[in-house]
């Protein structure tokens, strides 16, 4: 009953110390013998704060403060009473406050603060601190022992970015990142150029690192750890660190750095954009001329043995092997420097123009008699008449009578069989008819007259293009293989004839070896053809058209010009006709054939070249020939199919998009994703 009337004698005074000091924000904390607990409660309503109690929080609170605290100070002491009897206060996100014991502090979600916190007091928080010059593993153990591990603090590193957290009260986590801070003091970050006279800067900076990384690694963090750098240009070694760890390199490096008794090297040489087999002849032609070069600038008595240099390539890796001394070494790597770079293309663009036009007139008229075995007939008027009328008796039905006797030979009648015509012959004569024929019967005489007009009008556009690199051939075909007969022979027996065929192309033939000039000019080797068939003629089983054209010339980028043309005008007319009877005026008309022909022909042959130095340029002349391929199928897209409406036709995607499935296969391809 004593203890109960003694905490509640100190609980009313602390309250009545505390209440109207409140009003004005200032407290007056005096507490004995108080629960732990019911102290913690009077300072949170005192505060207006919430506060969670640990259920492991237990114990009194004996402390007197004889002066009055404003809120912050109010506050602080009660961080600092908590500390005292080994608990420790948690501030969440939301404000409130979390009371937990001392150890279990730094296991809790306390606030993670930066380099630019400016917490303060007896909060519990983990500071990041990030150290540039120092390595945190040398750097952890003295802190440990500047910090209570057995409460809430703790110290750990992270060597991979060799920061330090710190874990603790506020004002401790300060303290230990003030002096980090203070022994975190950057070093010499000068420079050094080491020049090289006899070994390879690449070389040495290899085993320079090797060497360091063995003794240096293991304590040093990368970033404290000597940068070295090779220039091949220059063949030299550019050095960064801690002014006594570059001495120590630079002695290192002098003594490496002396005349081997044998100066051959090795050196694998990958190349980016030229040919290795190409450059194999090109790298020994120049090897030979430093080495003569060499020989000849010795001094007198030197000996003039000529060093070996071997060049090689490597196919599957595009490199070459190169052995040779140091100074033929660095010249030949230039060399190499200036030949492997990325070569320039040309797109070569044609365009191919045939127009033809003809008019042909023919008359004619042919006369034959079977019973005498008369013709007037001529070569030009097409179906020859003595052929027609031979292929008209032929047609004719025949009838033959034979008498029927009986078995004592008396005579009891006679029976007509009727024969078909043959009409292969007359199919073949009038096959030859071209235009109209028509045939007049007068007495023993038949007149076959013949009479056409022509007419043609033909416009050929070919634009065959082709992209090529810079010094390289480039073929373009775009036709058929015909096949033409060349022989013919039998057996012993005439039992197993057999043909010989050859395949001949028909078709637009490009070949084109472009060479870039000074200027943007081109220099272009053209070889080009075209052809096709024109059918049979007599004897000869096929004929061909063929236009060829071979030419070299120097054309500015861009420009178009026109290599070349052909102008072909024929006006031909025969007659043919009876002498004397074809003279006679107007009835001489009867007794001739005459025919008219008149044909004229254009060909015109143009080329562009466009140089395409990067991908930029070549992107927009492929984005150019694709939207104008998309844009007709576009526009036959529109059109649609005349007996196939419901069909879509294929088009190609946008430029850049990527090809996409159809409705139907991206819904099937679906279902079969949701079945799995």
């Amino acid at each position: 009953m004593k203890h109960w009337l003694n905490k509640t004698t100190w609980l009313l005074m602390g309250g009545l110390l505390s209440s109207p000091l409140a009003m004005a924000n200032d407290f007056s904390a005096s507490f004995k013998g108080t629960d732990i607990q019911e102290f913690i409660n009077i300072v949170g309503r005192n505060l207006e704060k919430t506060i969670i109690v640990d259920p492991s929080v237990r114990g009194k609170v004996d402390v007197r403060s004889y002066d009055t605290l404003n809120e912050e100070q109010y506050y602080s002491f009660f961080l600092n009473v908590l500390e005292v009897y080994g608990f420790a206060v948690v501030e969440m996100d939301n404000g409130v406050l979390k009371v937990i014991k001392s150890k279990d502090a730094k296991t809790s979600a306390i606030p993670v603060v930066g380099d630019e916190g400016k917490e303060n007091g007896d909060s519990v928080i983990t500071r990041v601190v990030a150290v540039r010059n120092v390595s945190v593993r040398e750097l952890s153990p003295l802190l440990r022992q500047l910090i209570d591990n057995a409460g809430a603090g703790n110290v750990v590193h992270y060597d991979p970015a060799n920061i330090i957290l710190i874990t603790g009260r506020a004002a401790v986590v300060n303290r230990l990142a003030d002096i980090i801070k203070r022994v975190d003091q950057a070093g010499d970050k000068d420079i050094e150029v080491v020049e090289l006279s006899n070994a390879s800067a690449a070389e040495m900076v290899r085993i320079v690192e090797a060497l360091n990384k063995t003794t240096d690694a293991k304590n040093t963090p990368e970033f404290l750890q000597p940068k070295l750098v090779a220039d091949d240009r220059t063949n030299s070694i550019l050095i960064s660190g801690d002014p006594k760890v570059r001495e120590r390199l630079k002695r290192l490096i002098t003594q490496l750095d002396v005349e081997m008794a044998t100066r051959g090297n090795n050196r694998v040489i990958y190349l980016k954009n030229a040919k290795a087999e190409d450059l194999v002849d090109v790298l020994k032609g120049v090897s030979d001329n430093l080495q003569a070069e060499k020989q000849s600038g010795q001094k007198t008595g030197q000996s003039s043995q000529r060093t070996e240099v071997m060049i090689s390539a490597h196919a599957p890796t595009n490199s070459l092997i190169v052995t040779a001394p140091q100074d033929i070494m660095k010249e030949l790597e230039d060399v190499v420097a200036q030949l492997d770079i990325r070569r320039a293309q040309v797109l070569i663009e044609a365009l191919i123009v045939e127009m033809a036009e003809g008019d042909g007139i023919n008359l004619g008229v042919q006369w034959g008699s079977l019973d005498n075995g008369s013709v007037i007939q001529y070569g030009n008027a097409g179906a020859p008449i003595g052929k027609v009328m031979i292929g008209l008796e032929e047609a004719k039905d025949t009838t033959t009578s034979k008498a029927v006797y009986n078995s004592d030979g008396t005579f009891l009648r006679n029976e007509n069989t009727t024969t078909k015509g043959d009409y292969s012959t007359l199919a073949s004569a009038l096959g030859a008819v071209n235009g109209a024929a028509m045939s007049l019967v007068m007495g023993d005489w038949t007149a076959l007259i013949s009479a056409v007009s022509s007419d043609s009008n033909s416009n050929i556009l070919s634009s065959p293009s082709i992209t090529v690199m810079d010094n390289e051939e480039a073929s373009f075909i775009v036709g058929e293989e015909v096949p033409v007969l060349t022989g013919s022979s039998a057996g012993a027996n005439n039992d197993n004839p057999f043909q010989t065929v050859e395949r001949k192309e028909v078709g637009i033939k490009l070949k084109v070896v472009p060479q870039i000039n000074e200027g943007d000019s081109v220099q272009l080797k053209i070889e080009q053809e075209v052809s096709n068939v024109l059918g049979a003629n007599g004897a000869v089983d096929v004929r061909f058209a063929k236009r060829q054209l071979n030419t070299s010339v120097i054309i500015q980028d861009g420009q178009m010009l026109v290599l070349g043309g052909l102008i072909d005008e024929r006006a031909v007319e025969s007659e043919s006709k009876v002498p004397l009877l074809g003279d006679i005026p107007v009835l001489g008309y009867l007794f001739k054939s005459t025919s008219t022909q008149v044909e004229k022909k254009n060909l015109m042959v143009f080329i562009k070249p466009t140089i395409i130095r990067d991908g930029m340029t070549a992107d927009g002349i492929t984005q150019r020939k694709y939207n104008y391929i998309r844009a007709e199928q576009l526009y036959n897209a529109d059109r649609g199919l005349k007996l196939m409406a419901n069909d879509n036709i294929p088009v190609l995607p946008k430029f850049g998009d990527e090809r996409t499935h159809s409705a139907e296969v991206q819904a099937f391809i679906e279902q079969m994703e949701k079945q799995q």
